[in-house]
């Protein structure tokens, strides 16, 4: 999710509720709160904390999976078990960035988060932020925890994807995509779905694309991750989330206000992605008309 803040920088937290239940309308099968695109670099603990309670009480059915990472141990579990205090389902937690730790103190690191807090947690691969990949053979021996559930994989790297969920493939472990575009070629893989930047933006047809490749319904789930394949690449325009906060923006949800030291979005590039937005309203205003006239053939029969 992303955080949207009024013009003199607060967070608005009637329009992150707001936004969490037209979420949870859509279909998505899961919430989470101050990860990346969230803006959890610029935001403090506290802000952390109300931003995850303000979401928790805005749902009603969906989990709440609250980012609360860290690159020091003790903050990641500070912020873990406010969390759980504040009623967040599930953790995700993003490793340890800048310091660069090696193979034995990342997976100390996750059990330490995983030993101190009784919830289900997703190690989050990113190394283009953090500068270290999780090791293959650490993320299969953290698997073994009974607290760590999952892996969001965002290396960009299929193969490394493909050696942890085999590696896991005999447990209840749920890896997922970290990166909208490589959702479906994850899922055939045996991925269990995506945490979506995307879908703040087109709830329904990213819900769609990954039902249908879960389902097995691979012919859907290419049509739908080719029609939004313009949307994807176009949220990297720049360092995410200042596309996505220009997304929002542009459909209505909430400001592209961002905080310091994000920028607003290049003019050109903001215009670019006007037009793909535009394309894909287009498309859905389209095969809503396909419907209703479907409708109506069906029921003059």
């Amino acid at each position: 999710m992303t955080t949207p803040f009024t013009d003199d920088g607060r967070i608005d937290f009637e329009l992150l509720a707001e936004n969490a239940r037209r979420l949870e309308r859509a279909g998505v099968d899961g919430v989470v709160p101050v990860g990346t695109t969230g803006e959890s670099a610029t935001l403090t603990h506290d802000e952390h904390i109300e931003v995850v309670e303000t979401v928790v009480e805005a749902v009603d059915d969906v989990p709440v999976i609250a980012g609360s990472g860290s690159n020091s141990t003790h903050e990641a579990v500070d912020l873990s078990r406010r969390s759980a205090a504040v009623g967040a389902d599930a953790l995700l937690l993003i490793s340890p960035y800048y310091n660069k730790p090696e193979p034995d103190g990342m997976e100390a690191h996750y059990r330490a988060v995983a030993d101190a807090v009784d919830l289900p947690q997703i190690v989050y691969n990113v190394p283009s932020r953090t500068g270290r990949n999780v090791a293959v053979e650490t993320a299969v021996s953290l698997a073994e925890h009974e607290n760590i559930v999952g892996y969001k994989a965002a290396s960009g790297d299929a193969g490394r994807i493909s050696r942890i969920i085999e590696g896991t493939r005999d447990q209840e472990f749920a890896v997922l995509s970290g990166d909208d575009g490589m959702t479906v070629p994850i899922i055939s893989m045996g991925g269990s779905g995506v945490v979506s930047v995307a879908a703040n933006v087109e709830p329904e047809r990213t819900v769609e694309m990954v039902h249908a490749a879960l389902d097995g319904d691979f012919a859907t789930a290419r049509e739908r991750h080719h029609e939004l394949g313009p949307l994807f690449r176009a949220l990297f325009y720049e360092t995410n989330p200042i596309p996505i906060n220009e997304a929002m923006e542009i459909s209505g949800h909430h400001a592209a206000t961002m905080r310091s030291p994000l920028s607003r979005m290049d003019p050109d590039l903001r215009a670019d992605l006007a037009a793909v937005l535009d394309d894909l309203a287009s498309d859905a205003d389209t095969d809503s008309e396909a419907g209703s006239d479907s409708d109506v053939a069906e029921a003059s029969r």
